[in-house]
C-alpha cells in the first residue's frame, strides 16, 4: 500500500467499496484497497499495469462513485482539474495524496481556503488529506476538455499542450519529401509530426502510436486522413500490423523529474524491430541525451543530419537483426 494511504487508513480514514483512484502510477501500491476499486489512468503502460493486477481500469473517468482518491501529477493545472473532476464523481470523500515535489503543500493551502480539511498526514516526503466532496467549491478549477494551440487541437496536461514543440518542428523540417509507403510515428502526441505528412508522395498508411489517451484523441482531430491509423499503445512494446518503411519520432525522455535515457533507447529498439530490412528512422533528441551508441548498435548506418545547441536530428537506416 502507498505509505501515506496506509497511514491515513490506520489513522481513521474510512473509504467505501465504491471507490475510484485517479492517476496512480506503477509506484502507487493499491493492493490494500477494495477489489472493486476502479482506476482511472490514461497512460497506457500504467493502465496496463493496474489491469494486470486485476483492477477495473479506464482511460477516462466515467460514472459516479462514493469516494475518490487523487494521486497528484506534476502539472499544477492538471492537479487542480483532477481535484475538480473527483468532486464531480464522488458524493463522499475526496482524498488527495501527493509528494512535496509535485506541489502538494501549495495545493493543500488552496483547497483549505475552500473546504474543511481532515488530516493532513505527512509521510515519505509528501502529504495526504481529505475533505467532503463539493463540486461547486471547485467549479472554477475545471479544465477545458480541449484547447487550441498554433491551430491544432491539444488538451491540458499533454506534452506540448501550449504550442508546437521546437524539437518536433526541427525534425519535420529535416524530413525528406519521400518517406515510403508505410510510415509510423512513435510517441505521436497530439499529432504534429503526422499532420505534416499526408502530402508525402506514395504514402499509403500512417500509424500514430501514443500512450497518452488524451493526446491520441487530439491526434485523431489533427490528422484527418483516411490513411491514418491510431494506436493507443506503449511505443516501446508496440508491434506494427505491417512492415514499416519509415519511422519518425521525438521520443520522451522522462516520466519523472529526472532524465531517463532508457525511454528513448527503448523507442530506438522498437523502431529497429518494426522496420523493414532497408527501413529508415528519423528522430530528434535533446543534445545531451546519449543515444548514439544505441543507434549504432541497432542500425547499420547512422548520421546526425542537422541540429542546434539544444537538439540533434538523426537519420538511421538498415536495422540490424
Amino acid at each position: 500500500m502507498s505509505p501515506r494511504i496506509d497511514l491515513a487508513l490506520k489513522s481513521g480514514l474510512t473509504l467505501t467499496q465504491l471507490l475510484k483512484v485517479l492517476g496512480p502510477t506503477t509506484a502507487t501500491d493499491l493492493s490494500a484497497l477494495p477489489h472493486e476499486t476502479k482506476v482511472v489512468q490514461p497512460f497506457k503502460p500504467f493502465h496496463d499495469h493496474f489491469a494486470d493486477l486485476g483492477f477495473s481500469v479506464s482511460p477516462e473517468a466515467q460514472g459516479s462513485c462514493q469516494d475518490a482518491i487523487v494521486i497528484l501529477p506534476r502539472a499544477k493545472s492538471l492537479a487542480r482539474s483532477m481535484v475538480q473532476q473527483a468532486c464531480t464523481l464522488a458524493s463522499g470523500l475526496v482524498v488527495v495524496d501527493g509528494a512535496k515535489t509535485d506541489g502538494v503543500d501549495s495545493l493543500l493551502k488552496d483547497i483549505r481556503k475552500r473546504v474543511g480539511i481532515e488530516g493532513p498526514i505527512s509521510k515519505a516526503h509528501g502529504k495526504i488529506f481529505w475533505f467532503q466532496s463539493d463540486a461547486k467549491a471547485f467549479a472554477d478549477w475545471a479544465a477545458p476538455e480541449y484547447q487550441t494551440a498554433d491551430g491544432y487541437q491539444t488538451a491540458p496536461g499533454v506534452f506540448s499542450a501550449d504550442g508546437v514543440d521546437p524539437a518536433s518542428a526541427l525534425l519535420l523540417a529535416a524530413l525528406p519529401d519521400k518517406l515510403g509507403a508505410r510510415v509510423a510515428d512513435l510517441g505521436a502526441g497530439w499529432g504534429y509530426l503526422s499532420a505534416g505528412l499526408p502530402q508525402a508522395p506514395g504514402l499509403k498508411s500512417l500509424h500514430l502510436v501514443e500512450a497518452d489517451h488524451a493526446a491520441l484523441t487530439c491526434a485523431r482531430a489533427n490528422v484527418a486522413d483516411p490513411r491514418a491509423q491510431f494506436h493507443w499503445a506503449d511505443a516501446v512494446s508496440w508491434h506494427a500490423p505491417e512492415p514499416i518503411d519509415t519511422i519518425i519520432m521525438n521520443p520522451p525522455f522522462h516520466t519523472s523529474r529526472s532524465a531517463e535515457p532508457a525511454l528513448g533507447q527503448g523507442f530506438i529498439s522498437s523502431a529497429a524491430r518494426n522496420l523493414t530490412r532497408n527501413g529508415s528512422l528519423w528522430m530528434v533528441a535533446n543534445r545531451h541525451l546519449p543515444y548514439e551508441t544505441t543507434l549504432t548498435d541497432a542500425f547499420t548506418h547512422v548520421e546526425e543530419v542537422t541540429g542546434d545547441n539544444r537538439f540533434k536530428v538523426f537519420h538511421a537506416s538498415r536495422p540490424r537483426r
